[in-house]
């Protein structure tokens, strides 16, 4: 089967760390181009990775014949990268969140469909192995009846592992739209949705600048959601937690509550309402914190999908409802109202 050629535009530390390593780890991919508007960056990039560099992705579109491209850029340009990427031919894997509206979001997968190539968005959460195990468990109905749930991601925040540091992108409103919800709070409404099954009708949001001063987006928040069923919990997303990051879920059901990435050891700890303990060790999760080496799967799938024709997992409308949820929380931050989702 002949390799897969792929170009990365934006070369900042998403495409450092993950990326870029493991398109390089996958034996049917060829990495050909990267792009970065700092000139330097790229050049570094491209020659680490044996690519040509560019600073203009219009360039690099028109002049490279690629298969794939990974959109690694500032939110704002998510969407009209992705969709310059898709109208050249090229099948896309964008960072999340997916755009920075409903429109945005609803155009990049138009143009998906219009160009008949796949569009995928960066949720890896739905990759990691208690999350995939625990969504077993609730479909299957081992964990009976689903109440309630609480989630969080945490860490001290970008300055510590962004490319530019203090000066990163993650904190201009202008560029990220949104703060830590965008960056960490959008990976945890996905990976409900992916492990409930079903859809977010209302949100209630509390989304401040409380932590850094300095920056024009939030950095802490804390968010109520409810499902179509009934099944309510909180999300919590937030750059304020020192000095270690909290990754953690916790599900609670009828005949059993699931701790998700709760416990230093066992990634998954099943406590059945029998009295039965089941502790999983099934690897921890990724995190910033250890320089993220470890294979997210997120390149994988897609390189698979590509390859083989397959719908992926996270495809542009799974991506788009997942940013709905961000999407009304901060409506109602800013309105003090519940939101509700259309459908």
């Amino acid at each position: 089967m002949a390799n897969l050629k792929v170009a990365i535009i934006g070369c900042g530390s998403i495409a450092q760390n993950r990326h870029l390593m493991e398109y390089e780890a996958n034996d049917q991919v060829e990495i050909i181009a990267v792009c970065d508007i700092v000139e330097e960056r790229a050049m570094v990039t491209a020659e680490a990775f044996g690519a040509r560099s560019y600073t203009n992705y219009e360039d690099l579109l028109q002049k490279e014949d690629v298969d794939a491209v990974s959109v690694c850029l500032p939110n704002y340009l998510h969407a009209p990268v992705s969709i310059a990427a898709l109208n050249a031919g090229a099948h896309v894997l964008c960072e999340k969140p997916m755009a920075t509206s409903r429109e945005e979001a609803e155009e990049m997968i138009a143009a998906a469909e219009r160009n008949d190539k796949k569009l995928m968005i960066a949720h890896n959460q739905r990759f990691v192995a208690s999350h995939e195990k625990a969504r077993q468990l609730i479909e299957s109905g081992e964990v009976g009846k689903v109440y309630s749930f609480r989630t969080t991601f945490g860490h001290g925040g970008p300055e510590g592992w962004s490319a530019d540091g203090t000066d990163s992108w993650f904190f201009k409103k202008d560029q990220a739209f949104i703060g830590a919800m965008g960056d960490l709070g959008v990976h945890k409404a996905d990976l409900l949705r992916y492990l409930l099954g079903e859809e977010f009708v209302n949100v209630a949001g509390f989304i401040e600048n409380n932590a850094k001063e300095g920056i024009s987006v939030d950095d802490n928040a804390v968010c109520i959601l409810r499902t179509e069923s009934g099944v309510i919990g909180t999300l919590t997303a937030s750059w304020a937690y020192k000095p270690e990051e909290d990754n953690s879920t916790i599900i609670y059901g009828e005949k059993a509550t699931l701790r998700l990435e709760d416990d230093a050891v066992h990634s998954l700890v099943a406590q059945y309402a029998t009295g039965e303990i089941v502790k999983y060790e099934l690897g921890q999760i990724q995190s910033n914190e250890e320089g993220g080496q470890t294979n997210t799967h997120v390149i994988d799938h897609f390189v698979d999908c590509v390859l083989n024709n397959k719908q992926p997992l996270i495809d542009g409308h799974e991506g788009k409802r997942s940013l709905e949820v961000i999407l009304a929380a901060l409506e109602s931050g800013e309105t003090r109202k519940i939101s509700k989702l259309e459908k």
